[in-house]
């Protein structure tokens, strides 16, 4: 993108301070033009806008967010009255959600926790925090690369759903003790904290794959070890005053991005789709959408499975007009009515 003469802000290694500074780069283009569109990722530009900057919120026609913790903060900024533009929640389409949540988290944990590690997984004890379609993908990767896993989880239905896929349901607090590799996946704060890190068995690998770096508490670590050793780039052991060792992956960051490249650019295809067609709708139906949190349609989501089919050499059954009479469904969809849950 860089090479095309897109402005690009953002290196490998960047801290807290230079990755804000990075985000209120993007607020004014050339002669000054303030943005008119947010596209986020966990909503720290539209946290940004909205606290720091409310003088461009008038420009804005809409916004719309890519991730499961930049949602929860859009409902809560509207919650709160405090959300001054209409968004679009493009995580929970379908065709983002039950993808890229769950099978880009499928094949991009392992491929970080290899290539930092190199740790054999067979045999091993896994700890999965959250059941949710992240944590699901992950618990499938490192129970078929012979992991025992065990789950943690808030929720009664992702738990009994958990439970019913044959993986042991328990708390961090019985899990720390016998689990050799943990992997956050909440988009929550203090999943693994101080009295979970003593209790630890020796040189237990830790990483987060949900969002923020708070899921696990690595000031505590850099506060109240013996020592911490940098192994290699992206790969922390401490040493702790019971003697035992923790190592935490990308500093508690996401694993994925940090120790691996992602998720596989097929599955980001479908999400990219969903970002694309949900800043088309805010920008060519402006005044439609009121200020709250939107969806895409079913019919959307649907277009968007559909234009990645040919890819995989999907042959997709037509329905006849009798048939789909008979269940009360247009011909070329959409096939599922709003509440369905795939």
């Amino acid at each position: 993108m860089a090479k095309r003469g897109v402005p690009v802000y953002a290196w490998k290694g960047e801290t807290d301070e230079e990755y804000i500074w990075c985000i209120e780069q993007t607020l004014l283009f050339s002669g000054d033009r303030p943005l008119n569109m947010i596209l986020d990722d966990g909503g720290d530009l539209t946290n940004l806008v909205h606290t720091k900057h409310p003088q461009y919120l008038e420009q804005i026609k809409g916004i719309s967010e890519e991730t499961t913790t930049g949602v929860h903060n859009l409902y809560k900024l509207h919650k709160e009255g405090k959300l001054k533009v209409p968004a679009f929640n493009v995580n929970d389409s379908v065709t983002k959600s039950k993808f890229d949540n769950l099978y880009g988290c499928r094949e991009s944990l392992v491929d970080g926790i290899k290539r930092a590690t190199d740790v054999m997984l067979a045999g091993k004890v896994s700890v999965v925090a959250g059941y949710g379609e992240v944590g699901k993908g992950c618990a499938q990767s490192l129970r078929a690369f012979g992991s025992r896993v065990l789950i943690t989880e808030i929720d009664p239905i992702n738990a009994l759903q958990a439970a019913m896929e044959g993986y042991e349901v328990t708390t961090m607090e019985e899990a720390c003790k016998e689990g050799q590799i943990f992997v956050t996946t909440t988009g929550n704060k203090d999943i693994i904290k101080a009295e979970h890190f003593i209790n630890m068995r020796d040189d237990s690998i830790v990483c987060n794959i949900g969002h923020f770096d708070c899921e696990i508490n690595v000031s505590w670590l850099d506060k109240n070890s013996k020592e911490k050793v940098n192994i290699k780039p992206q790969v922390d052991r401490y040493t702790l005053e019971n003697g035992r060792h923790i190592i935490v992956l990308a500093e508690g960051r996401l694993v994925n991005l940090g120790c691996a490249m992602g998720h596989p650019s097929f599955v980001m295809s479908n999400s990219f789709c969903n970002q694309v067609l949900a800043q088309i709708e805010l920008w060519t139906n402006q005044g439609k959408h009121p200020v709250g949190v939107h969806m895409l349609s079913k019919k959307l989501d649907e277009e968007v499975a559909a234009l990645h089919l040919e890819h995989l050499g999907v042959k997709l059954t037509k329905l006849t007009p009798s048939q789909a009479e008979y269940i009360g469904v247009p011909i070329t969809g959409p096939f599922k009515p709003d509440h369905y849950r795939y």
